[in-house]
């Protein structure tokens, strides 16, 4: 037989309304009476209506979490650390009540699927979506993101941007909390140049992400300040860049590409931690030594990063924390920054992969 709500809230001794107050949680209810209600529930083992429900509310149970690749553990440490936040009270109990349904949406960095969750996001009244990671450069499609953030937003939907700059003119965004890539990508070849570095490789992310042209612009920015940048270097900086897909494969192909066209090249800069590991296969696999013949440096500060032989030098993203706080924010669980904008720090992590060039 199947247990209504009538049945819990007979058990409970409340009202119906006083038992879909409890479990949507959007109403206050005294404790004692909410511990009353919640062990009906658990005694019953009743079981939500979620679709009737959300078509009764707002919005239903139901969190989007989009990431480009979540076997990608700069999107994993994110998605996990907003997950752990949205999940509920987190009290251990397993009881119902208050608790969110995260689901990761992952786009395999394609703007139509990254439109396509956010509309099935939409019909199923999602009560936040997240998005996290770099955003597409195309004027084309960030009017769609915006007009689609607008509709979810409209129908009650909280949206948070983690790892992603904000949208222009886009009011629908509760908290955009933005890495500091350009400030961590100056930093890192400040480093390299502070040890004599002169003739730097740089394998970059994809050309169309906006995190790709923000760490891209902190390293030329770098250069340029130490002379390097302007004029007929401007050329060579240009010589010295290859863009591929933020994986190994594109690193080890694109150092080994930056090896041929400047054979004298003392530091190659990767775009992030996992391509900075295909960097240096394709250093070794020229008979080259890491840092003695070229340096090599990373980005984001992965987990394997200070297990990497030698120990990555890296810029470090707070991934968890960030993530954490985006989760935080879609609940409303944290106050929205001043302006609903957060520039995240960047910290360089020094290790044994980059020394002095040889002489």
């Amino acid at each position: 037989m199947t247990v209504t709500l009538a049945d819990v809230a007979a058990r409970a001794r409340v009202s119906p309304a006083t038992v879909s107050r409890v479990l949507n949680g959007n109403y206050p209810v005294a404790a004692s009476t909410r511990e009353r209600v919640l062990r009906a529930v658990d005694d019953l083992d009743y079981v939500l209506n979620g679709p009737a429900s959300s078509l009764a509310a707002a919005t239903s149970d139901l969190v989007g979490i989009l990431v480009n690749d979540i076997a990608d553990p700069f999107f994993g440490i994110m998605a996990g650390a907003a997950q752990t936040e949205i999940g509920g009270p987190g009290d251990g109990s397993g009881r119902a009540g208050g608790e969110k349904l995260a689901v990761i949406c992952n786009t395999g960095g394609s703007p139509e699927r990254e439109l396509t969750y956010l509309t099935l996001l939409q019909r199923q009244r999602a009560a936040a979506v997240v998005l996290t990671g770099g955003a597409v450069e195309d004027p084309g499609h960030q009017a769609a993101i915006s007009a689609k953030l607008a509709k979810l937003a409209d129908a009650g939907t909280r949206v948070v941007l983690c790892g992603r700059p904000p949208l222009p003119g886009s009011g629908a965004v509760v908290a955009a909390l933005a890495f500091d890539n350009r400030g961590g990508g100056r930093r890192l070849s400040e480093h390299l140049l502070s040890l004599g570095h002169r003739r730097i490789g740089y394998v970059a992310g994809p050309l169309e992400r906006t995190t790709t042209r923000h760490r891209l612009e902190g390293h030329l920015d770098a250069m340029r300040a130490a002379g390097l940048g302007d004029g007929a270097s401007a050329g060579e900086q240009e010589r010295l860049t290859v863009h591929g897909p933020y994986d190994r494969r594109s690193g080890y192909e694109a150092t080994l590409e930056l090896l041929r066209r400047e054979p004298e090249v003392t530091a190659i800069v990767a775009a992030n931690d996992t391509v900075a590991l295909g960097a240096g296969a394709a250093v070794r696999d020229r008979g080259l030594r890491i840092p003695e013949d070229v340096s090599v440096a990373g980005f984001d500060d992965l987990p394997f990063s200070v297990d990497a032989v030698p120990a990555l030098t890296t810029v470090r993203l707070p991934l968890f924390e960030a993530g954490a706080r985006a989760g935080r924010l879609a609940m409303g669980k944290e106050a929205p920054p001043p302006g609903g904008i957060a520039t995240i720090a960047a910290e360089l992590m020094v290790r044994g992969s980059t020394a002095p060039p040889r002489v």
